[in-house]
């Protein structure tokens, strides 16, 4: 038996992983960035197969990480970890540089930003480890980065389906006598009981703290 809420300890933070170049490029949620070695200083980074921007990563060889604060913008998320790059262009809307090999670099919001140069790929199943070297390191602000923990407990968010922490949220919901209600989009559970305001009585132009999905777009779970 597989308790989800013990493998939610495990720590991990929010990350944006761009790739491309100034003519096109993407960009994905990611909460699975780590360091793997001191000398060089190297990363883990994991990507999900069907994420475009895998695409981008095996033309180019290089990608960038942007880390994110806590006081992340829902618009950011929703862009980023819900919309698909193959539909829009996630970058017009964001402050970009470009780095080593016109990577794109995603500055909007970003604690800090890191250039890497990837050295191998291991191939985990349904999602990519990419080993990447790191070229530059730029720490932009001293705003508290962003954890997964955080992110469920504070933000009450979920991550993508495409995420290696990806969990059916429906499967780890407790009996509840109050009403809940699930974004399609995202996953983001409104609880009744957690809110001043019953779901039901939200106003019609509410939308989800996460991904910006209208009212219309959740469930009753």
């Amino acid at each position: 038996m597989i308790n989800f809420d013990a493998l939610f300890k495990i720590s991990y933070g929010r990350y944006v992983v761009c790739s491309g170049n100034k003519e096109h490029g993407n960009g994905f949620i990611c909460n699975t960035v780590m360091q793997v070695t001191a000398d060089p200083v190297q990363l883990a980074v994991c990507c999900n197969k069907n994420n475009y921007t895998s695409e981008f990563i095996s033309q180019s060889g290089v990608l960038s990480i942007s880390v994110l604060p806590e006081s992340v913008s829902p618009e950011l998320i929703g862009t980023f970890g819900y919309q698909s790059g193959r539909e829009k262009d996630k970058m017009q809307s964001f402050n970009v540089r470009y780095g080593i090999s016109d990577v794109p670099v995603l500055l909007s919001e970003a604690v800090a930003t890191i250039e890497c140069s990837v050295k191998q790929t291991v191939d985990v199943g349904s999602h990519l480890i990419y080993v990447c070297e790191v070229v530059e390191a730029v720490l932009l602000n001293n705003q508290n980065p962003i954890t997964y923990d955080y992110y469920r407990k504070i933000k009450k968010g979920v991550s993508p389906k495409n995420a290696p922490t990806y969990v059916d949220e429906s499967k780890t919901q407790t009996t509840s006598t109050s009403k809940k209600y699930r974004c399609l989009i995202c996953g983001y559970i409104y609880d009744d009981a957690e809110n001043d305001i019953p779901f039901v009585n939200l106003p019609d132009d509410w939308t989800c703290p996460v991904c910006q999905a209208t009212k219309d777009m959740f469930q009753e779970i």
